[in-house]
């Protein structure tokens, strides 16, 4: 954009395949929600779509998407990355140390899951305030969003490129090394619980889920929802089941009569509840 403002999602494999049930790719669905959303199909022109894998970056150049192919010299990062397996969690720090050259860069970036569906522009919701250095969002949102006591997610934010985010990136994946087992959300939390907001002088604002929602938490609102994230969910086949029913919802609310949706709710997220449970055959 003109501001240097980019939008990145990363995908691999498992991101642009149909599974064998004729499911629909994860980037498809992606992709559908900026074609159904208001207002988002423009912002297309700006998504950087980075790929990890062979399979992913040719897809990509299909579709004719803006593709970058990230290499990670002896790091297979094809397949599906099971949540918290220590190939997802190579993945997720090979992505914060991409994300902090582009912060070197100069560019300004809204980071985004694929399982993040866009409904509206999420540009109309984020402050517009350059003091603030990042906007993340939560899994609960808990009415104050300058509180450091949210559980953020990583799955989408509003970074600005300047010296104290670079410190903070270049701190957050500094830590990879003395944090076994642990993702690279669960270090940034720590970092927040242990005061870097303060230590960097950064201005942090949470995003309230009635607008940035998830499948942790349900916005309340159909006319105002943004994204929804199909967070809380292990695998990428009910994470596109639970998915499809959120933007068979979209659709329906676009069909009614705008005074008449108050009693309109969502879909339950029954694959996304089930699959800590239960095995999704990818």
């Amino acid at each position: 954009m003109r501001n240097k403002t980019v939008i990145i999602t990363i995908i691999n494999k498992a991101y642009v395949e149909e599974d064998d049930g004729g499911g629909r790719a994860m980037l498809d669905m992606f992709l559908s929600s900026f074609w159904l959303g208001e207002g988002t199909r423009s912002l297309i022109d700006n998504l950087v779509i980075v790929t990890v894998d062979k399979t992913a970056y040719d897809r990509c150049n299909f579709l004719r998407l803006n593709c970058f192919r990230l290499e990670t010299n002896g790091v297979d990062f094809e397949g599906e990355k099971l949540y918290m397996t220590q190939d997802f969690i190579n993945m997720m720090w090979a992505r914060t140390l991409f994300l902090l050259d582009i912060l070197k860069l100069g560019y300004n970036f809204v980071f985004t899951d694929t399982d993040v569906m866009w409904l509206r522009n999420p540009f109309t919701r984020l402050s517009k305030n350059e003091t603030l250095d990042l906007q993340i969002s939560a899994d609960v949102y808990l009415g104050n969003p300058w509180s450091e006591k949210h559980k953020l997610n990583t799955g989408f934010y509003f970074v600005r490129s300047n010296n104290k985010t670079i410190s903070l990136f270049e701190t957050w994946y500094g830590n990879k090394d003395n944090a076994t087992g642990l993702k690279e959300q669960d270090v940034l939390q720590d970092l927040i619980d242990d005061g870097i907001i303060g230590k960097l002088g950064m201005k942090v604002m949470f995003l309230d889920t009635l607008y940035f929602s998830g499948f942790c938490q349900d916005s309340e609102d159909f006319r105002v929802v943004t994204t929804v994230h199909a967070n809380c969910c292990r695998s990428i086949t009910a994470k596109v089941l639970d998915l499809k029913a959120v933007l068979h919802d979209w659709k329906k609310f676009n069909k009614l009569d705008k005074n008449s949706v108050g009693n309109l709710t969502w879909t339950k997220h029954v694959a996304c509840v089930d699959s800590w449970t239960k095995n999704y055959n990818i």
